[in-house]
């Protein structure tokens, strides 16, 4: 590692323009090595967003008891999946950590106890995105876990603690998928752009949420009927979009793009902010 990257990784981040947010639909592992209408939606959201000094990523993929933040300075490639390919198995993705910006976490959340962690990584919740915005794997990223003992009124407030990190060149993603639900997945219909009608009716109200700013609403998920039921069986992969919707502030735009219906029972519906 550079002299420089080093530096990066322990020196105090500094204020700058503030970041966007995004929320990723980040689907398929598989989304990391093929090419397809959603990795260039990943790829052009870069693009159009300030490079930013550093990542922190809020994957489905890394629930805990409690709430911990990667603090390793190279956090391994984790391969946390079955029966893939082995090309897929052979990505790495050898971003660095910063356990700097794992502290200044830790110390802006004051409504619980946030533990550094030296174990997990980045999963591909993750790395399965990131490595489309950002290829070169220059930037550091950590991860802060979804602690599955607390209801999203938690999480959405807990996100709104870690704010001031916008304006010092983080950009924090949310990844996971507004609509997941593997048991009713059609299978050999994998690659069609179509939704279950209980899919595209959790989808549109979702959304119009989303650009309306009724974040209460999505919050109360478990409020809004089977369609919204179906659709978050479980709500890991549901609740990083709170993460990224509880950052948003004032009069900010909201736009979508990625925005398709697969399989039946998956979007990748993902959400730029600022």
């Amino acid at each position: 590692m550079k002299l420089q990257e080093l530096s990066n990784l322990t020196a105090p981040l500094g204020k700058t323009q503030k970041m966007p947010v995004l929320f990723l639909g980040h689907g398929s592992p598989m989304n990391a090595i093929e090419e397809n209408e959603f990795v260039a939606g990943f790829r052009k959201v870069a693009q159009d967003i300030p490079t930013p000094q550093a990542i922190l990523c809020i994957s489905a993929h890394w629930e805990t008891k409690g709430t911990f933040v990667t603090a390793m300075a190279h956090p391994p490639t984790i391969h946390d999946f079955g029966g893939f390919p082995k090309a897929l198995f052979e990505v790495q993705y050898p971003a660095p950590g910063s356990p700097e910006l794992a502290r200044e976490t830790q110390a802006l959340i004051t409504q619980t106890e946030v533990h550094l962690d030296d174990k997990w990584g980045l999963d591909h919740g993750a790395w399965s995105v990131i490595k489309h915005l950002y290829p070169a794997a220059n930037i550091p990223v950590i991860q802060m876990s979804i602690d599955y003992s607390k209801p999203a009124q938690y999480h959405y407030e807990l996100a709104r603690e870690i704010k001031s990190l916008r304006e010092k060149g983080v950009l924090i993603i949310g990844s996971g998928n507004m609509v997941h639900n593997l048991r009713m997945v059609e299978w050999r219909r994998l690659h069609e752009t179509f939704g279950f009608d209980w899919a595209l009716e959790a989808r549109e109200q979702m959304k119009a949420s989303i650009l309306s700013g009724d974040h209460q609403s999505l919050i109360n998920f478990r409020s809004q009927g089977r369609a919204w039921d179906l659709a978050i069986p479980t709500p890991e992969h549901y609740l990083p979009l709170l993460y990224s919707l509880a950052l948003k502030e004032g009069d900010e735009s909201v736009s979508l793009f990625n925005d398709q219906a697969l399989a039946g029972s998956l979007t990748m519906t993902s959400v730029k902010i600022g």
